[in-house]
């Protein structure tokens, strides 16, 4: 059965907005993550701070002095040790058990889009793949605490795993690894960050599963998963939201022309029963696609 949102339960929609300025602000704080230059955070906090505003409670939201990696935050938010209040992440089943998720996918969907970054000696690696038999071949990389590790083993691929985010670059460009799968959100910007380095973006391939990222707070919270639930609710109802998708990420998602690309499905055996793939307006879905 398909889960009402918080906020009509809670019987809050859609009022907030006209009484957030008069509450006293209560501090809000994400977490500071390793990427030194994460293409997400401009347009999650940008999100984030929209939505906080139509909420019904003043929030100051801020990020935290020290640098973590996704597991660290997300057990600091569940022990509510107060170092960090909110993170996004991909949802999975471990992560919904632990804490509270806001089943709204603030990607659309995007982080389960895949291209691959490669070697820029190897452009061609992935062109003629065509299955994942084929691409088990190969050897990808990935942080050892993202959902994706878990996800791409479920399917047979072979994975090479790390505890920093910036040593899968250094593997790559070494050939310790053959390609480091990135969600299109990420991969022109995070090549570009790392320019230094000698990488390139394939042009063939597109690894597709469904997956979404969504804020999550401490089950010590249901007020701020309400509050954060009702500012995304308004903004999808008066299309701010899509608006900002967009400015962020529609030309980025496709100049990828992901609708060119050979599209490899791969299962999500770990997706929540709950998440909203019936809302088809949460979703993105490229042009032509």
């Amino acid at each position: 059965m398909q889960r009402r949102p918080l906020l009509m339960l809670a019987g809050l929609w859609p009022f907030g907005a006209a009484v957030a300025g008069t509450l006293s602000p209560l501090p809000l704080v994400y977490p500071r993550h390793q990427a030194l230059n994460d293409p997400q955070q401009g347009y999650v906090t940008a999100l984030l701070q929209l939505a906080l505003a139509r909420s019904g409670q003043a929030y100051a939201l801020r990020r935290s002095e020290l640098r973590m990696v996704q597991t660290r935050a997300m057990q600091e938010i569940s022990t509510a040790s107060g170092s960090v209040d909110v993170v996004w992440a991909m949802t999975s089943r471990a992560s919904e058990t632990q804490l509270l998720p806001i089943r709204i996918p603030i990607d659309r969907g995007l982080i389960g889009w895949r291209v691959a970054l490669i070697q820029a000696r190897q452009p061609d690696l992935l062109r003629a793949v065509r299955s994942i038999a084929a691409l088990a071949r190969l050897s990808a990389g990935q942080m050892r605490d993202w959902p994706d590790s878990a996800i791409l083993q479920a399917n047979g691929l072979r994975l090479d795993t790390s505890s920093t985010y910036e040593g899968l670059f250094q593997q790559l460009a070494a050939g310790r690894i053959d390609y480091f799968p990135r969600s299109v959100i990420e991969a022109q910007s995070e090549l570009a960050s790392h320019a230094q380095l000698p990488l390139a973006l394939d042009a063939h391939l597109v690894i597709r599963y469904p997956a979404a990222l969504y804020f999550f707070v401490g089950k010590h919270r249901p007020e701020l998963a309400r509050h954060i639930e009702i500012g995304l609710e308004s903004m999808l109802a008066d299309g701010s939201f899509a608006q900002l998708f967009q400015r962020h990420f529609g030309r980025l998602a496709d100049g990828l022309k992901l609708s060119r690309r050979h599209v490899l499905e791969l299962t999500n055996p770990d997706l929540p029963e709950e998440t909203p793939l019936a809302r088809q307006a949460l979703w993105y879905r490229p042009k032509h696609y």
